[in-house]
């Protein structure tokens, strides 16, 4: 009998996310931090910490989780104290590649709506202070996740692979950890990034209602107002962003929910079964998130644009220049 169909799609799916994700997230890397796509430093800093976290995302998770298997088998990538190892870093990029777009929202929230606090907070100097805990904090939480997983099976007194321990979903420990872990991403982060984008929103339509009114609305002359073209760049880009990461992030966080509130365990065997399906399409999507932004900032911003084609462009100049 042949391999289950969402196995046989994630073993064409993960290898080409992880070639045309990773390239994309190191160029969005090396074009942001050149500093001329017309963004504020502190915006850069977000989107550079956000680019890392999600390349490193695409490291543990898609290549040495989802594709060892497939591609790495019965290499040292599954020992058990690796595999829990990768596990551990796994969840640590993404907790962090989550809370980066949270605190990227947050800071776009304030830029936008509180004017006055925007000069001390909205800084070069406050975005790295901020990334360096998110990314610190990530990484600590995660900590105990190295502990959750035991050998799945033992091949010449050597232990390989993981598997869940048993009293996961039993001991109160674990189910209060599993709890934390869970209101932590993606329940929090969810609720924040709706609310936050909904009080922008609303902020920006009063305000440019405002300035309209201000500007009057009876002359025939279609006057431009710098002002709120940058709120409006700056909308597109973050509400883009923001419904990224909430509809492919949307699937696993209801697996999540199913998780809590009924019987139902993540990881089964069982690949014919619809809630295993669904989790595995969720877990295809989440990584699916860690690729999107470059596209993101090509189609939103002309500027970034232009230097996506100036670093295609270049190698391709080079090349031609030596051919001749």
């Amino acid at each position: 009998m042949g391999q289950p169909v969402i196995i046989q799609i994630e073993l064409i799916y993960y290898p080409i996310l992880a070639i045309v994700g990773v390239p994309a997230n190191l160029v969005t890397i090396v074009i942001l931090s050149r500093g001329k796509c017309g963004l504020s430093k502190c915006i850069t800093r977000y989107l550079v910490a956000m680019a890392a976290a999600d390349l490193m995302v695409l490291i543990f998770d898609v290549i040495l989780y989802e594709m060892k298997d497939a591609y790495f088998p019965y290499s040292f990538l599954n020992y058990t104290a690796v595999c829990r190892l990768n596990l551990a870093l796994l969840f640590g990029s993404i907790d962090c590649s989550v809370w980066l777009t949270v605190t990227f929202t947050f800071d776009r929230f304030v830029a936008i709506c509180y004017q006055t606090l925007r000069t001390k907070y909205c800084t070069e100097k406050t975005a790295a202070i901020v990334i360096a805990v998110v990314c610190f904090l990530s990484i600590l939480q995660n900590v105990p996740i190295y502990f959750i997983y035991e050998p799945r099976e033992i091949i010449d007194n050597v232990p390989w692979s993981c598997y869940t321990k048993s009293g996961f979903y039993t001991l109160p420990i674990w189910i209060a950890l599993f709890w934390f872990d869970t209101i932590l991403t993606p329940f929090a982060p969810f609720i924040m990034i709706v609310l936050l984008n909904g009080l922008t929103i609303r902020n920006i339509v009063l305000a440019n209602r405002v300035r309209s009114e201000l500007r009057g609305n009876n002359n025939s002359e279609t006057h431009i107002d710098p002002e709120m073209e940058n709120r409006r760049k700056s909308i597109i880009l973050l509400l883009a962003i923001s419904s990224s990461f909430i509809l492919l992030w949307m699937v696993i966080f209801i697996c999540f929910i199913c998780v809590h509130f009924t019987d139902l365990k993540f990881l089964e065997s069982n690949y014919n079964d619809s809630f295993t399906i669904a989790e595995q399409s969720g877990y295809m999507l989440r990584c699916l998130s860690s690729c999107t932004n470059t596209f993101i900032y090509a189609v939103s911003q002309r500027k970034f644009r232009d230097e996506l084609k100036n670093v295609i462009m270049r190698p391709i100049a080079l090349i031609s220049n030596v051919m001749k």
